[in-house]
């Protein structure tokens, strides 16, 4: 797309002022108490996979700031105890975004201006909105698995038309207040040739699934990546989908999921849709917080 057409997309797929001047929560009004009991009442199996990854420590290329985990005390204090201090935005610890991450011309989500994000953190639209959780229904697209490969390359963009092949391969369709999982197989790529700089390269969404999104009316979308194809092909807008998605359409992130296990259990359950819940910490006024996604059967 050309960055004119992007920009645009900021007006034509808003949801400013959708639910209200002084809404805080964006898309995720779309996940109502009937969208949640309706996917609760899916359970079959009670089979259970986590969609996160173990806390990254170790530094890497795509980790450069890694967690850092520290023991305060141990067998010689007498008990067990630990310390440990995450910055949960980047590219490898799985996370939600906030919807105070992201500024688009002196905005954030809703038209809160910008200064709203202050030192002491986000008097709008933090991450502890977000207290009682998500539960919704999840549902995978899984990108690899179409194409007939193990793993995307990075860099390899995915485009509307894979994601309704994706749907008719699942026999679903995507609906408003889901949680939309795509998988890019990163960490299987990554396993097979080694960590890179995720930072400039990336598969991912492109800028033209923004339209298809809104019109889905997803609730939340989450990648094994971070949404976004990198580079973009967006000259001067380097991540679309988190620029619009965010700020225009009020649509929570979930980055760095790990979705292989659950593309595994999707396949031997034979079902790629399942009741997620996603419990971000309360972290007042936080732009973000790590996340264990967990997707029942």
């Amino acid at each position: 797309m050309r960055t004119e057409e992007v920009l645009a997309l900021h007006r034509e797929l808003s949801n400013w002022g959708r639910w209200g001047d002084d809404d805080e929560l964006g898309a995720l009004n779309l996940i109502t108490p009937t969208v949640t009991a309706s996917a609760a009442a899916s359970v079959r199996s009670g089979r259970t996979v986590s969609c996160a990854r173990s806390l990254p420590t170790q530094p890497a290329p795509d980790n450069l700031s890694p967690v850092a985990h520290h023991m305060i005390a141990t067998a010689t204090e007498g008990y067990g105890a630990d310390y440990f201090a995450i910055a949960s935005h980047g590219y490898a610890t799985s996370h939600l975004d906030a919807l105070c991450h992201i500024f688009h011309e002196g905005h954030l989500y809703n038209g809160y201006p910008t200064d709203t994000v202050t030192a002491h953190g986000a008097t709008k639209l933090g991450i502890h909105r977000l207290h009682s959780g998500i539960v919704t229904r999840g549902v995978l697209l899984d990108i690899p698995a179409l194409r007939a490969v193990d793993a995307l390359a990075p860099g390899a963009a995915i485009f509307p038309d894979e994601l309704e092949a994706a749907e008719e391969v699942a026999g679903l369709t995507v609906g408003a207040g889901d949680a939309l999982l795509v998988r890019t197989g990163r960490w299987s790529w990554r396993r097979a040739h080694g960590p890179w700089d995720a930072h400039t390269t990336m598969a991912g969404l492109d800028a033209s699934c923004l339209p298809w999104l809104r019109a889905r009316d997803v609730a939340t979308l989450g990648s094994d990546g971070v949404a976004d194809v990198l580079p973009s092909g967006v000259e001067g807008v380097g991540m679309p989908v988190h620029t619009v998605a965010i700020v225009a359409m009020g649509i929570h992130l979930m980055d760095n999921l790990d979705l292989d296990d659950l593309a595994v259990a999707c396949a031997e359950e034979g079902r790629w849709e399942f009741l997620l819940t996603v419990a971000p910490l309360v972290l007042h006024r936080g732009t973000a917080s790590p996340v264990n996604p967990i997707a029942v059967f």
